[in-house]
């Protein structure tokens, strides 16, 4: 007799939907949520004009190249060594340029593209935020601020209270737009996210930049559905944002997001893992375990798929263990509405499909889970 195969553990995941609304690295952030057995809803909220396509970049090099520049401030690696990149392919001698400038980190890989470029990294916050950098200048640590040229490297938010700050203080300063986000070319999977948040269709949506969370609501403001959006994400559809920057247009809009402790696509997967699972309770039914997720149950631990019409009366089900509701609660319940025979139905497939006897039938009452 041979010992029975261990069961192995769910995906964390299995039984979610999660939106990635991200444009660079949407594919590594998919991949991470998909090998937790979330179901991966891709819809790009915006994407980023090419740095060689850039007039606006190659004018605000131009302007840094006038005159000798003090203080540099790089905030992200990729932007920050694009911009090196694109200088050189346009024949500018920016590196050069740049050379007896004080070049501050907002992070590593800030930092990282610094030396890449043949430059010198003075200083970088132990945050890797912006805030501090801001802090770190107006607090005198590179000296006073008054007439000295600086030039900020933007990531796709123009940083509007940063560069404010700094001009506030004396400081000529030269916003450098390395990238800049629009809205994609392809507008139709944003639209149709946002009538699947309205829906509930899925059960997280994440966030990578601000610019996207921003692109997600002018959309949904476009089609007349902004108050049904903010609804949606407030009561029912989990938003998570890489960090407080990135979620600030949801804050704005009164929307409350959950965030990992570092920014990091990475931390952003997990904080979904942790995040989802918990909001739905486990249930004792009988001798039975059962977790309704998104768009599956958990029945003992096995994931089961469910259509819609089942799923929607176990969910009604699940959400009041052992009361009993009646089929017109139950039909107002099913999408698309029906009646008592769609009802039968949906608890006929529901019974078969988990082929275990979780849902009761009370004569001329109703159904409810068992106890």
């Amino acid at each position: 007799m041979t010992d029975a195969a261990p069961q192995t553990e769910p995906s964390p995941l299995v039984g979610y939907t999660v939106a990635v609304t991200a444009a660079r690295r949407r594919e590594e952030l998919g991949t991470l949520l998909e090998r937790r057995g979330a179901r991966v809803v891709y819809a790009p909220a915006i994407r980023i004009v090419p740095l060689a396509d850039d007039a606006e970049l190659v004018a605000a090099t131009r302007a840094v190249l006038a005159q000798p520049v003090d203080l540099v401030v790089a905030t992200t690696g990729v932007g920050f060594r694009g911009w090196l990149e694109a200088a050189d392919a346009w024949g500018l001698p920016l590196v050069h340029h740049l050379r007896d400038s004080r070049v501050l980190a907002r992070g590593p890989k800030a930092r990282g593209a610094i030396r890449g470029g043949g430059l010198v990294d003075a200083w970088s916050p132990a945050s890797e935020s912006s805030a501090e950098v801001l802090e770190h200048l107006l607090s005198g640590a590179e000296g006073p601020l008054a007439g000295r040229r600086i030039a900020v490297q933007l990531h796709g938010d123009p940083l509007p209270d940063f560069v404010e700050a700094l001009r506030g203080a004396g400081a000529e300063v030269l916003p450098v737009p390395v990238y800049r986000w629009v809205l994609p070319e392809d507008v139709a999977p944003v639209r149709r996210l946002v009538a699947t948040i309205v829906a509930r269709g899925v059960d997280a949506v994440t966030f990578t930049s601000a610019p996207a969370a921003a692109s997600l609501l002018a959309v949904a403001e476009e089609l007349g559905r902004r108050d049904e959006l903010v609804a949606a994400l407030r009561d029912g559809v989990l938003p998570v944002a890489v960090g407080p920057v990135t979620a600030a247009p949801l804050t704005a809009a009164g929307v409350p997001s959950v965030q990992p402790e570092r920014a990091r696509l990475g931390a952003l997967a997990r904080e979904v893992v942790a995040r989802l699972p918990e909001r739905d309770p486990v249930l004792q039914v009988g001798e039975h375990e059962v977790q309704v997720r998104g768009h599956a149950v958990l029945l003992d631990g096995r994931p089961v798929e469910l259509a819609s019409g089942p799923m929607a009366v176990l969910r009604a089900l699940a959400a009041r263990p052992g009361t009993v509701l009646s089929r017109p609660e139950l039909v107002r319940v099913l999408p698309g509405g029906g009646d008592g025979h769609a009802v039968e139905m949906a608890v006929t497939r529901l019974r078969a499909a988990l082929g275990a006897p979780l849902v009761e039938t009370l004569a001329n009452c109703g159904y409810r889970l068992r106890t």
